[in-house]
């Protein structure tokens, strides 16, 4: 948590306030519209700013609700807890970090989020291990990592994608990925500043 100071200063007091800012999550939709909810101090945590967590749902505005979704580098969970808010069925979160993972479960008990399903562990390891496909994949790995490609694979491979399944990406705006070597077509895309944001279907 950011450190507390001093009255003394006001452009410290300031400076403060955007650092509480910064470590929190807003959720901007649904039943839980503008609640603020903590997130972990840990190094490369990005949530999908607001901005485009707007964008990605009304893309998903159709099949959200009731929808069986997965967000499979959870982080801060900005991406599962707005599908939830949405009226998503279950969102299944999985976070290797372990400050990440207490941090979202802290957020779930604060919500009552009786839908969520947390899950402390490696992406990889948790889908080599499922069994059943989802509705809405949200995919937001770690930058410079090569996941995505990692991660299409697997669930091609574990068959955790139906013909139906809407995957939502994000990467660098630098990194150039063929889709259609995994089968897959772009449905929706956007840019927000450095950050290609895609929504993908099976062709």
């Amino acid at each position: 948590m950011p450190r507390i100071l001093s009255s003394a200063s006001p452009n410290r007091n300031s400076s403060q306030a955007n650092r509480v800012k910064a470590n929190q999550l807003r959720i901007i939709g649904g039943q839980w519209r503008s609640r603020r909810l903590p997130i972990a101090d840990v190094a490369g945590l990005r949530p999908t700013p607001d901005r485009v967590r707007e964008t990605l749902f009304n893309w998903l505005t159709s099949v959200i609700g009731g929808a069986r979704c997965l967000d499979l580098f959870a982080g801060s969970g900005a991406l599962g807890f707005e599908a939830l808010s949405r009226e998503a069925a279950k969102v299944v979160f999985v976070e290797q970090d372990t400050r990440a993972f207490k941090q979202l479960q802290a957020n779930v008990d604060t919500l009552g989020a009786s839908h969520a399903q947390l899950i402390h562990a490696d992406a990889f390891s948790y889908l080599a291990r499922e069994t059943v496909s989802f509705d809405v994949i949200f995919l937001d790995p770690p930058f410079r990592l090569a996941l995505p490609e990692k991660s299409l694979a697997q669930l091609l491979e574990r068959q955790l994608i139906s013909s139906e399944t809407l995957i939502y990406l994000e990467h660098e705006a630098e990194y150039q990925l063929d889709f259609a070597r995994w089968g897959l077509a772009i449905h929706r895309q956007t840019k927000a500043g450095q950050v290609m944001s895609f929504l993908l279907k099976k062709v």
